[in-house]
């Protein structure tokens, strides 16, 4: 290529809907600051006088920032994309970098609602990449959405344990300097691509399915990676030069998809250069049958737009069947979403509550902070595995059994309640089993839920109705997290220091030592976990009739009437 033709390449390649894949993998990868909670939460604590309660309120509204998406997408509606990750950096930056200036002295003691508001905003950042970067992203490739969802997800998933093999190369085992770069790398990366995620236009490619395993097997094999540096680390002493190599080929592996989408970009330059042929148009009479199912849609259609004149008040205890578009209150009213919000709320309420305990748990069986840390990235590491699996296995069994995803939900959670029995009755090295179990159906719940809230009640309001379907998660979190577990802990330590001799007043931060301290609260999550568990079964049984049928019947139908136009606009750009 010449000189001119290079510069038009790379602005071509820049421009591309690939390219804008890999900055979306980036983005995504630093997106997941709220898993290293249990990594600094202790010196919040201990910095601030904090006792169990407190810190896990602060831990809520963790959890409530993090899961109300509704701003971000209102302002995604009336702003362009660059726009939206530009508040979600400045967000990031301002509430992390807060948190940080206070547990290092640099400013006053905060009231503990500042707190809450600066972990708030910080954790609400990541739903404004979320929104940037993920649903930028299925929109530009469409008829791949659940690999892209499967594959961004994960990546946030594997987000703690890059940060962590980050953090400690540059700033060794100070967990108080992991929230200074949580303050600032997730803002500089969405700012560095700001420009380059947008809507494109969609050209679907024959070989797109493929490409997308490429970059599945490439991030399998970055979170096994980042699974034995976990392992490896405790049973190494890791020198900073070694921290630095293990932060280097982390960085390399997690640059290695953009090689994958050069390859992709060359090929539609390439593509463009070929000579366009006009396709001529054929006259295909459709046979009775096409036509009969062509006269059903449209009286379907119209049936629809009746009902929609209707005010929505008046609809609506009058749901469609399954699987076609509900409005939002025929939805939200529903029995099927109402027992999914109370699965939610067990599950993901449950879980949220484990993560967020994570170092105090490490802390009240004697590990060191060092070890703490590798809880914290088992759990990133399974997070993603259980995201990559219950995306692509739940569409598997569905496809291939017509097992209903409600059911794959209730497999989920009883391994979760494995998991909180580990915790609650420990065992030498049990902890380690307990964050992956934890780790990989909390990142397996998410998927899941999207998914059947789609399926159930279509995608008409799915982003207002998956919204609202997450907010059970902080719901759960804050009563099983702050009104349970955070209180029980807090009484077994002021029996102790009872036994002492001392009251609460003789101690900076209120903190327990021993199984006890968490066994009351791990049963507790645990039986909440079973009971979500059944409710999720129940809507496994509710929707095994919706599931035996062809539920993507209509969006593949709709698919191949639009073929022609799509190859035919494949050739012309």
């Amino acid at each position: 290529m010449g000189n001119d033709e290079t510069v038009r390449f790379l602005i071509h390649l820049l421009n591309g809907r690939w390219f804008m894949v890999f900055a979306s993998f980036l983005i995504m990868a630093c997106a997941g600051a709220t898993y290293l909670f249990g990594t600094y939460s202790k010196d919040i604590k201990s910095t601030l006088g904090y006792d169990q309660t407190t810190l896990n309120l602060l831990g809520f509204f963790k959890d409530l920032g993090a899961n109300v998406g509704v701003l971000s997408g209102l302002i995604a509606e009336v702003t362009p994309t660059w726009f939206v990750l530009t508040i979600g950096s400045a967000m990031n930056f301002v509430g992390y970098f807060m948190i940080w200036l206070t547990v290092t002295g640099k400013v006053a003691k905060p009231k503990v609602w500042q707190m809450c508001l600066y972990i708030c905003i910080g954790a609400n950042s990541q739903n404004f990449a979320n929104t940037g970067a993920l649903v930028t992203c299925v929109k530009n490739f469409p008829e791949s959405r659940g690999v892209m969802l499967g594959l961004l997800k994960g990546y946030v998933g594997l987000s703690g344990a890059i940060m962590t093999q980050l953090y400690f190369a540059i700033y060794g085992n100070d967990s108080k300097s992991l929230i200074l770069l949580i303050a600032w790398l997730p803002a500089a990366v969405s700012l560095v691509f700001v420009y380059l995620i947008r809507e494109k236009k969609v050209v679907r490619q024959r070989n797109e399915l493929s490409v997308f395993y490429q970059f599945l097997y490439l991030s399998i094999f970055l979170a096994l990676f980042l699974m034995a540096m976990n392992i490896a680390e405790k049973q190494v002493h890791f020198s900073k030069a070694a921290y630095a190599a293990s932060a280097t080929v982390c960085c390399v592996l997690l640059f290695v998809p953009l090689t994958v989408s050069v390859k992709q970009e060359i090929e539609v330059w390439n593509m463009k250069k070929l000579p366009v042929e006009e396709p001529s148009e054929v006259k295909v009479e459709k046979p009775k049958k096409e036509l009969d199912l062509d006269q059903d849609k449209t009286a379907k259609k119209v049936d629809q737009e009746e009902k929609e004149t209707k005010s929505c008040f008046l609809t609506v205890f009058s749901p469609p069947p399954r699987g076609e578009d509900y409005t939002i209150l025929q939805a939200l009213l529903s029995t099927d979403m109402i027992i999914l919000f109370v699965a939610t709320f067990c599950g993901l309420g449950s879980s949220l509550t484990a993560v967020d305990n994570l170092g105090q748990i490490g802390e009240s069986l004697g590990y060191p902070n060092h070890t703490v840390s590798s809880f914290v990235s088992l759990v990133s590491i399974w997070n993603y595995f259980g995201r990559v699996f219950s995306g692509f296995v739940s569409e598997y069994l569905l496809a291939k059994y017509k097992l209903p995803r409600p059911l794959m939900m209730t497999l989920v959670l009883l391994l979760s309640c494995a998991g909180h029995l580990l915790i609650a009755f420990p065992i030498p090295g049990s902890v380690y089993i307990a964050s992956i179990l934890m780790g990989f159906s909390f990142g397996a719940q998410l998927p899941l839920l999207f998914a059947i809230i789609s399926e159930l009640f279509g995608l008409k309001y799915y982003s207002t109705l998956f919204n609202c379907g997450q907010l059970a998660s902080p719901l759960g979190s804050y009563i099983l997290n702050v009104r349970v577990t955070g209180m029980l802990y807090d009484r077994e330590a002021l029996k102790q220091l009872a036994a002492r001799g001392l009251t609460r007043k003789d101690v900076k931060d209120l903190t327990c030592i021993g199984s006890q301290c968490y066994k009351l609260p791990f049963v507790i999550l645990a039986a909440v976990t079973f009971f979500g568990a059944l409710v999720s079964l129940g809507l496994a049984m509710r929707t095994r009739e919706f599931y035996k049928g062809d539920i993507y019947k209509k969006f593949r139908e709709s698919s191949e009437s639009e073929s022609d136009i799509v190859i035919s606009d494949s050739r012309k750009s």
